[in-house]
């Protein structure tokens, strides 16, 4: 059974806030290389990318709630890596 945090990550319309952050000039411009090689329309939604893996690894670490099971049980019954690298993307669209 999937957590309630979790049932909200995978609702389309969730709250958005929009927040400022002072990153380097070469770290955007890296971003901005590595996004298309990586699937994805801009460095903005790479960067959100990041974030969310690692949110997920420490809400796995810190709270128990195990995305990457849930990833492992999904190929295990035959959903693509693309449908699942899709969902993924839309949890931080």
């Amino acid at each position: 059974m999937l957590s309630e945090r979790l049932k909200k990550r995978l609702q389309k319309d969730r709250p958005m806030t929009s927040i400022t952050l002072r990153i380097p000039i070469d770290v955007v411009e890296s971003l901005k290389e590595i996004a298309p090689h990586k699937g994805f329309s801009g460095y903005q939604t790479l960067l959100k990318s990041y974030i969310s893996e690692g949110l997920r690894k420490d809400e796995e670490r810190y709270s128990g709630i195990s995305v990457v099971r849930l990833i492992e049980a999904l190929k295990k019954r035959g959903v693509s890596d693309a449908v699942i690298e899709e969902a993924t993307r839309d949890l931080i669209d």
